[in-house]
C-alpha cells in the first residue's frame, strides 16, 4: 500500500509545483519591461570607413582610445571579420526569438530582484573568444554572437568538442543567467567539496527560477544525452562520493575532477569516458532542489544560507 500512496503524494507535489510556477509566470508576464537591444554586429558589418566616427560616438565602450580609426577601417575589410559577420547574420538574422527569451528572463529577475536595473543589450561578432561569450556589467550586456553558431560550425573545428558543444544558440540565455548568477551567488568560504557543489547548485537553482521554461540540459549546458546520463546515474554518482569520502574533503583536485569544465568527470573508473563533465555541479543542484522542496524560504534567503545548513536540511537522497 505504501507505494501507491507515495505515487499519489509525488503527483500532488508535482501538481502544486507546476501550479506555483504558472502563478509566478503569469505575474512575471505582467511586468512592464522594454528591453533595449542594439545590433552592433549588423551595424559594423554594413558600415564603411566614413561610418566609423558615428559608431564610435554611439558605442564608445567598444572602441578603445589607444586604437586609431585606421585600425577599425582595416577591420572592416578583414576577410575573417567579414566571414564572422556573415555567419552571425545568417544565424541571427532577426534576433526576435532571442529578444523574447531575454525579455522573459529579465522580467523574472525583476520579479525576484525588484531593484535590479536591466542593462542595455549589444550584440557583437568578433574573434570567437569562447571565454568572453557574455559580458555583463551594471549597465551593459554584451553578447558575442559568433560564439553561438552551432557546435559543428567550421569556425569551431579547432576547439575541443566539450567546449564547442555549448556554442549553440540554445545555450545563449543560460550563459546570460550564468553571468547574472556570478553577481548574486557568493562563493562559500568553506573549502569542502560539498560546499563547492552547493555553490554551483545555488547558481543552477537560480536558473530554475529565472528561466523556468528552459530544459535542464540548457540550464547546465549539457547535451540531451548527457543530462539523461546524469539523471540515470545520480544514485551511483552520489554513492561514489560517499564511499570515497569526498564530501568534506578540501582537496582542490576534486574541483578539477568534478566541478570545472572538462570532457568528462574523473571517477577513475571505466565509465569515465561515458560521463559528462561537472557532475559535482549536477549533484549540488539536486541537493539544493531537495532542500527547497522541504523548506519554505524565499530565493533571496536561499542565496544567503550556508552550504552546511542547506546540505543538512536537504535530506538529499537520490532516486535509485
Amino acid at each position: 500500500m505504501a507505494r501507491p500512496i507515495f505515487v499519489v503524494l509525488s503527483i500532488l507535489v508535482l501538481f502544486f509545483s507546476c501550479s506555483d510556477t504558472d502563478k509566478v509566470l503569469n505575474k512575471v508576464k505582467e511586468i512592464n519591461l522594454d528591453l533595449n537591444v542594439k545590433r552592433f554586429d549588423k551595424e559594423f558589418a554594413n558600415a564603411g570607413p566614413l561610418d566609423i566616427p558615428v559608431l564610435k560616438k554611439a558605442y564608445p565602450y567598444l572602441f578603445p582610445a589607444q586604437y586609431s580609426d585606421s585600425i577599425w577601417v582595416a577591420k572592416l575589410k578583414d576577410t575573417i571579420q567579414i566571414e564572422l559577420s556573415e555567419a552571425a547574420l545568417n544565424a541571427f538574422n532577426d534576433f526576435d526569438d532571442e529578444i523574447e527569451d531575454l525579455e522573459l528572463f529579465f522580467k523574472h529577475i525583476k520579479y525576484f530582484f525588484p531593484k535590479y536595473s536591466v542593462p542595455k543589450v549589444v550584440t557583437l561578432a568578433s574573434d570567437v573568444d569562447y571565454n568572453q561569450k557574455i559580458i555583463l556589467t551594471d549597465s551593459l550586456l554584451l553578447i558575442n554572437l559568433d560564439n553561438y553558431l552551432g557546435a559543428d560550425h567550421k569556425f569551431y573545428q579547432g576547439i575541443q568538442r566539450y567546449i564547442a558543444k555549448r556554442m549553440d544558440k540554445k545555450y545563449l540565455v543560460s550563459d546570460v543567467a550564468d553571468a547574472f548568477a556570478e553577481k548574486v551567488v557568493l562563493r562559500s568560504r568553506e573549502r569542502s567539496f560539498v560546499s563547492q557543489m552547493i555553490y554551483y547548485g545555488k547558481k543552477l537553482y537560480l536558473k530554475d527560477k529565472l528561466m523556468p521554461l528552459a530544459t535542464d540540459d540548457q540550464k547546465i549546458g549539457y547535451t540531451e544525452d548527457e543530462i539523461r546520463w546524469a539523471q540515470e546515474n545520480e544514485e551511483p554518482i552520489w554513492r561514489n562520493f560517499i564511499e570515497q569520502e569526498h564530501l568534506y574533503n578540501t582537496d582542490n583536485k576534486l574541483a578539477l575532477r568534478f566541478l570545472e569544465e572538462a570532457p568528462f568527470s574523473k571517477f577513475g573508473l571505466e565509465l569515465d569516458n561515458e560521463s559528462p563533465g561537472r557532475l559535482g555541479q549536477y549533484i549540488g543542484w539536486q541537493i539544493v532542489r531537495s532542500f527547497m522542496e522541504k523548506n519554505s524560504i524565499s530565493l533571496d534567503q536561499l542565496l544567503n544560507l550556508s552550504a552546511e545548513e542547506i546540505f543538512k536540511k536537504s535530506n538529499y537522497k537520490p532516486k535509485k
